[in-house]
């Protein structure tokens, strides 16, 4: 197995030392790609959408996207996703958003929890996402 960490171009870049946006695990003629949570901040690292559910989830899933392409992968390539809402009074507001960028015909196992809060202050949604490329996709 190849461990690759990784903080591609085009993302916001995570505070020095703090955390890595992505761990590629490369396994057998595939690899496993594990995301950090993401928020919904700027380049700046400044939160984008503050209280605003659905403009976050816009911004986190672009975010995540911009990742993902980084290393050769889609959303139709994520196999689990786990979410951490601040009010789960505004679920249907994220589930919209959410059901732009996910397959529908094979969603991924998900898991949707309240916190009392985030990192973030301004921030009310956090997501992370593992996703998995086989064959060619993987860089075979």
């Amino acid at each position: 197995m190849i461990k690759t960490i990784d903080n591609p171009d085009g993302v916001p870049k995570p505070p020095p030392g703090r955390y890595s946006h992505v761990a590629r695990l490369e396994v057998g003629g595939g690899a496993i790609l594990i995301l950090s949570g993401q928020v919904a901040v700027d380049d700046d690292l400044n939160v984008v959408a503050p209280g605003d559910m659905r403009g976050q989830s816009e911004r986190i899933f672009e975010i995540i996207g911009r990742i993902l392409q980084a290393h050769g992968a889609s959303f139709a390539d994520i196999v689990n996703i786990r979410t951490y809402l601040t009010d789960l009074g505004a679920l249907t507001e994220y589930a919209e958003v959410r059901m732009k960028y996910l397959p529908t015909d094979q969603p991924p196992t998900s898991t949707t929890v309240e916190v009392s809060r985030l990192f973030l202050p301004e921030a009310v949604i956090e997501i992370e996402v593992m996703a998995v490329l086989q064959g060619s996709a993987a860089g075979e």
